[in-house]
C-alpha cells in the first residue's frame, strides 16, 4: 500500500519553523547580553570569587539569603600562603601579594582603618577554587583538621583551631566530598572503560538474540506464563485449605471476623479459620476468571503470539531499524544541550542586583543598595555592620521585564522539539515495517532502504503532522509543569480543598498526556500508512482500535510481559557476569579485571547501560508490534479474501483467523 504523496499540516508545519527560528533568536540574544553583563563586570580576567572571612558564613543569613555577610572580591587565583594582614603590611614583598586580594588599594593608610574599611581581609588562609569559589584546604592530621598542614592559624585578632572553619564550610563540605566521590566515579569508569564496553557490546548481543529467538519461543514463553499464573494461583488455593483445616481444633480459630472486629495487629486475622475461608473463596473466584477468559481469549492470544512472531521477521528484514535509536537519541541530546546552554545564558543575562546583609537586626536587611558610595548612605549610618553585597542577577530593562516569558519560552520549545524528534522516530519506523506488511513480495516488493525512505517520507511531507501532534503533549506537558511549580509554592499552606483540587489537577493531567501519548503513537502510524493529515489519522486510529478493543488489551499486555522478561534477563545476565567479574570474587577474572577502590561504579553503570541498550532495542520492536497491529486490523476490515482484495497477513495468521486467500 502506497501512501498519499502530499504534504500534511502545512499550517502547523509553517508554525513550527517560526517558533525554532524563535528559539534560536531568544539563544543568540540570551547569550549575547550574558556575554555584555561579564564584560561589563570586569570579571572575565578574575573568575574566582574570595571570602574575607570564611567563618561569616556559618550564619543562619546563609541559610536565608544564600550569601555569606562578609566583603567578597573577584581574584584571578586563590591564596596559596596562609597569613595575616599586620605581618603581611610590614613585608614589601609580602604586601604586593597581599594587596591583590584587597577590594580597593588601601594605599598608606593603617591596619586599624583598612580593617574598619573592610577594604582587605584580615587574614589570608590558604584555599583552593571549586566551583569558581575560594575554599580553605582543610586536611586532616590523625583526627586533627589542619588548614595549609597548620592546626591553627591566626584571624588578625587571635588564634584559632583550624576546626573553626569546618562550620562556615559545612555546606561546602558536602559538595567537596560528593565531588571527591564523583571524581573516583569518573576516574574508575575511565580505567574500566573498555571492560564496560565490552560488557555493554555483550547486552548488544543478547538482546539481538532475544528478538531472533522471540520468532521460535514467543509461543512457549506466553503458555508457559500463562500456566505458571494458574499454577500459582491454585497453590495459593491448596495452601489456604490446609491452613482452613489445621485450624479446625484451634480454641479461638472459630469466631467469625465480625465478631474479632477491627484489630491494629493484622497477624491476629490469621489465626482464624474464617479469613483463610475468604482467601479461599477470593482465589477460586480469581482461578474461575482466568481459567474463562483463558478459554474465550485463546485465539486472540494466539493472534498476539503469532504477531509478535511476524514482528521479530518483519526486524530482520529492516535490520538497521535496531540502530535507529542512536540516531533518535543524538537529536534529543542536541534538544536538551540546546535548552540547558539556553536557560543558562537567560538565568545569567541579568544586570547585577546588590542588597544590604547584615548579622544582626537593620531596618534596611534586604534593601537594594549601591556599593559604590554605599560606605556614605544612610544605609550604613543606621546600620554600621552591614555590607552592601551581590544577590543576584535582574534588571528593570524591558529585555528584564520579559525574560520570565522567555524563559518560558524555553521550556515550552523544548517539550515541543523533544517531542517531535520521538515523534519523528515512531513515524520512520511505522514507515518502514509497514511497507514490510503491505509488500505482496517481501524480497522484490519492498524499498532497497525502506527506513531512510520513510524518514524522508516523514520529513518531506509529515512535518506539520508531526510538529502537531508533538503541539498537543507539549501543551499537556507544560501544564503538568505549571501544577508541579503552583504545588511547590503551596506546600506550606493550610487549604485543604486547594490541595484536593490540586491532586485531582495532576491525575487528570497525567492520565491525559498518557492517553495522548497512546493516540498520538497510533496516530503516526497511520499518517505513516495513508499519509492523510494527523487529526483525520487520530481518529481512524482510535475508531479502528476501539472497534477491537479486546485485541488490543490481549495484544498490548502479552507484549509488556515478554518485553518486561527480555529487560529483566538481559540486564540480570550482563550484571552477573559484571559483578564477578569486577569484584574479583572468581578466580578466572583476578587477573583480567581492574584494581578498582569502588567496584559497584563500573557495575552499576554496566547495568544502567544494559538496560538502556535493552529498552532501545526492545522500543524498535515494539514498535513493530503496534504498527503490523494496526495494518493487521486494516488488513481484515479492506480485504475479504478475493482475487481483487487479498489478504496481504502471513499464511500463519490467516491460519489462525481460519480465513484464506481464494486465489490460493
Amino acid at each position: 500500500m502506497t501512501p498519499l504523496k502530499g504534504c500534511t499540516d502545512i499550517v502547523c508545519c509553517i508554525f513550527f519553523i517560526v517558533a525554532i527560528v524563535g528559539y534560536v533568536a531568544v539563544g543568540i540574544l540570551g547569550k549575547s547580553v550574558c556575554s555584555s553583563v561579564k564584560d561589563g563586570l570586569g570579571t572575565v580576567k578574575k573568575p574566582l570569587l574570595f571570602y574575607f572571612n570564611m567563618m561569616k558564613c556559618a550564619s543562619p543569613m546563609v541559610l536565608l539569603e544564600f550569601q555569606c555577610p562578609t566583603p567578597q572580591v573577584c581574584v584571578e587565583k586563590c591564596p596559596n600562603r596562609t597569613m595575616t594582614l599586620v605581618t603581611a603590611i610590614g613585608d614589601k614583598q609580602d604586601w604586593e601579594y597581599y594587596r591583590s586580594f584587597c577590594r580597593e588599594d588601601p594605599g598608606v593608610k593603617s591596619v586599624p582603618q583598612i580593617l574598619q574599611e573592610k577594604l582587605c581581609p584580615a587574614y589570608l588562609i590558604s584555599s583552593k577554587p571549586f566551583l569558581q569559589r575560594c575554599f580553605p584546604s582543610l586536611g586532616k592530621k590523625g583526627e586533627v583538621i589542619t588548614v595549609g598542614d597548620q592546626e591553627t592559624f591566626n584571624d588578625g585578632e587571635k588564634i584559632r583551631d583550624a576546626k573553626d572553619l569546618v562550620a562556615g564550610m559545612k555546606n561546602a563540605t558536602v559538595v567537596m566530598e560528593g565531588r571527591q566521590v564523583a571524581m573516583f566515579n569518573i576516574i574508575h569508569i575511565f580505567d574500566s572503560f573498555y571492560f564496560i564496553f565490552y560488557c555493554l557490546l555483550i547486552a548488544v548481543v543478547l538482546s539481538l538474540i532475544f528478538i531472533v529467538l522471540l520468532r521460535y519461543l514467543a509461543g512457549i514463553m506466553v503458555w508457559v506464563m500463562i500456566v505458571m499464573v494458574i499454577a500459582v494461583v491454585a497453590y495459593g488455593i491448596v495452601h489456604c485449605s490446609v491452613k482452613y483445616v489445621s485450624l479446625k481444633d484451634t480454641p479461638g480459630a472459630n469466631i467469625t471476623l465480625q465478631q474479632l472486629g477491627f484489630q491494629p495487629d493484622f497477624s491476629v486475622y490469621l489465626h482464624i479459620r474464617q479469613t483463610w475461608l475468604a482467601f479461599i473463596i477470593i482465589l477460586a473466584i480469581l482461578e474461575f476468571i482466568i481459567i474463562i477468559l483463558l478459554i474465550f481469549l485463546r485465539n486472540r492470544i494466539r493472534i498476539a503470539v503469532e504477531l509478535m512472531k511476524e514482528a521479530s521477521r518483519a526486524v530482520g528484514y529492516v535490520m538497521s531499524s535496531l540502530f535507529y535509536p542512536i540516531f533518535t537519541f543524538f537529536l534529543l541530546t542536541i534538544v536538551i544541550a540546546y535548552w540547558g546552554v539556553t536557560a543558562v545564558f537567560l538565568s545569567t543575562s541579568s544586570e547585577p542586583v546588590y542588597k544590604v546583609f547584615n548579622e544582626t537586626v537593620c531596618p534596611h536587611a534586604r534593601e537594594t543598595c549601591i556599593p559604590e558610595n554605599f560606605t556614605l548612605s544612610k544605609m550604613k549610618t543606621d546600620c554600621p555592620q552591614s555590607e552592601c553585597l551581590f544577590a543576584f542577577y535582574g534588571g528593570e530593562t524591558p529585555y528584564h521585564k520579559y525574560l520570565i516569558f522567555l524563559q518560558f519560552y524555553n521550556v515550552f520549545l523544548f517539550f515541543w522539539c523533544a517531542n517531535f524528534v520521538t515523534a519523528l522516530g515512531q513515524m520512520t519506523l511505522a514507515g518502514a515495517f509497514a511497507s514490510y506488511y503491505w509488500a505482496p513480495n517481501k524480497t522484490k516488493d519492498m524499498p532497497a532502504f525502506p527506513l531512510c525512505a520513510s524518514l524522508g517520507r516523514s520529513l518531506r511531507y509529515h512535518t506539520g503532522s508531526l510538529a502537531f501532534g508533538s503541539l498537543i503533549l507539549a501543551i499537556v506537558q507544560i501544564i503538568r509543569v505549571l501544577l508541579e511549580y503552583i504545588d511547590h509554592k503551596l506546600k506550606g499552606a493550610q487549604n485543604k480543598f486547594a490541595k484536593f483540587l490540586l491532586c485531582c489537577l495532576k491525575c487528570c493531567f497525567w492520565c491525559l498526556e498518557k492517553f495522548i501519548k497512546f493516540l498520538n503513537r497510533n496516530a503516526y502510524i497511520m499518517v505513516a500508512i495513508y499519509g492523510k493529515n494527523f487529526c483525520r489519522s487520530a481518529c481512524d486510529a482510535f475508531f479502528l482500535l476501539m472497534r477491537n478493543v479486546i485485541r488490543v488489551v490481549v495484544l498490548d499486555k502479552v507484549t509488556d510481559f515478554i518485553l518486561f522478561l527480555g529487560k529483566l534477563l538481559i540486564v540480570g545476565l550482563v550484571g552477573i557476569f559484571a559483578f564477578f567479574f569486577f569484584s574479583g570474587h572468581t578466580d578466572a577474572f583476578k587477573g583480567a579485571a581492574p584494581s578498582l577502590h569502588y567496584y559497584w561504579v563500573p557495575i552499576l553503570t554496566v547495568l544502567v547501560g544494559s538496560y538502556f541498550i535493552a529498552h532501545g532495542f526492545f522500543s524498535v520492536y515494539a514498535m513493530c508490534v503496534d504498527t503490523l497491529f494496526l495494518c493487521f486490523l486494516e488488513d481484515l476490515e479492506r480485504n475479504d479474501g478475493s482475487p481483487e482484495r487479498p489478504y496481504l497477513m502471513s499464511e500463519k495468521l490467516l491460519n489462525v483467523l481460519k480465513k484464506k486467500n481464494q486465489a490460493n
